[in-house]
Formats: C-alpha cells, structure tokens, sequence
C-alpha cells in the first residue's frame, strides 16, 4: 500500500514532530513546513495527499496559506489544528475551503481518525445516488449528481465534492425534514460544533446558487435540520 503523503505545516518544532512520528507509525509520510512560506513552496514541490495547516504561522498565516492552496487545487484534503477556536475562525476556516477544523490540545488518536476520515473520502469519490438517474430538477436547475453539476439554461456551476454531497441530502429530501445530525454524522463523521458550522457554511453556499430562482428555498427548521422546499 503507498504511504499517504502529508504536509503538516506547524510552526512548533517539537510538536511537528511529535506529530510526525506518531503519524510515520501509521500509513503516513510527514513532511514538516514551520512557516507558511515554506508552506507553499513544499505544497506546489510535493503535491502531497492531505495537508494539516495551523492558523497561526510566521511569514504566512494559515487563512491565507489555504486560500492560496485552493486557488490552484480544490480536491486535497485540508485539516486546520489550531488553537484558534474562536466561532469566526472556524466559520473563516471552513469558508476558504477547509474539510475540517481541529482544535489543539488534541487526542492524536481522534486527529488519526479525523485524517483517515478525509483520505478515505477522497480516495472513494463522491458516492452518487443509487437510482437509475443521475440528474434531478430542482426548481429551474438540473442537479447531475455523477458530474457534481448544478446547471440553468447555458450556465453551469461546477460543485465542490461536499456541496454535492449535501445537495444530493437535501434533494433526496425535498419538500421534507433533512435531519441535522443524520447530515452530519453521514457526511462529516460526527455531531460537533465544528462539523456544525462546516454544514452551515456549505448551505450557505448552495443557498446562493439557487438565489436567482424564488421557486427554491432553503429552510432552517430550528433544531431539527433543513428543508430544501420546491414550489410550483
């Protein structure tokens, strides 16, 4: 089996490679960056499997290092380990392209978990829907499921892996309850605030494709789920 190539970027020698050696234990390769320069340069070398970024780096902070990474790659899996847990750094995190926000101190158990999670989700795809159709109308927009594509006349939207996957939920349950915690425990693995707030920022985003059709609407049902509601 190939050995998943993981750039960790940490500005704290020791716990890098703490970090690094744990990891090496498992199917991992750690390549170890202390500054978010250096960061970018071994990102755009190594083209690694999975990166584990910190916020708070000198020369480049962590927001703008992954901002960068996902102007030219929007598939690599991204893990922020921080001690900035602050509501908005995590909302910020997952906004710029994050799959996941983990908070320091941590158990390196849960963040080998967490991180066979993300390599496992990418390895596999995009489960598509199980029926014999890969398209669905939603209000004006055709949703092809195979293809991650939400299409209105000439205009196609290409969807992120995720946004999909939660279109894919909430089309499944339309004009009916999606359950908040069924959603993320399928989708991010478990029910916390930070996979909570990944879920809140992702309908946010898909609530602004459909923007343009008022047949479509996106309803919180407080503490319960969404609703994606189609009107004739």
């Amino acid at each position: 089996m190939n050995k998943i190539k993981v750039l960790l970027v940490d500005d704290e020698p020791v716990l890098a490679s703490i970090i690094k050696e744990s990891l090496e234990m498992r199917e991992f390769i750690v390549h170890i960056a202390l500054n978010g320069i250096d960061g970018w340069n071994q990102f755009r070398e190594l083209k690694p499997d999975l990166c584990i970024i910190d916020v708070v780096l000198p020369r480049k902070d962590g927001f703008s290092l992954v901002s960068e990474i996902r102007l030219v790659d929007d598939k690599v899996p991204i893990m922020f380990l921080t001690a900035r847990t602050e509501t908005e750094d995590v909302i910020r995190g997952f906004e710029i392209g994050a799959d996941d926000y983990m908070k320091k101190p941590f158990s390196m158990e849960e963040l080998i978990l967490r991180l066979k999670v993300l390599v496992r989700r990418r390895v596999g795809g995009f489960s598509p829907r199980s029926d014999p159709s890969e398209e669905t109308t939603i209000g004006r927009f055709l949703f092809n499921s195979r293809r991650m594509e939400l299409s209105r006349d000439r205009e196609i939207i290409q969807l992120s892996q995720r946004e999909a996957e939660l279109l894919q939920l909430l089309s499944d349950s339309k004009n009916s309850l999606l359950d908040r915690k069924t959603a993320l425990i399928k989708l991010w693995g478990k029910d916390d605030i930070f996979s909570a707030r990944s879920m809140d920022v992702y309908i946010t985003r898909i609530r602004k494709y459909f923007r343009l059709d008022s047949s479509v609407e996106i309803v919180n049902i407080r503490g319960k789920g969404y609703s994606l509601i189609e009107r004739s």
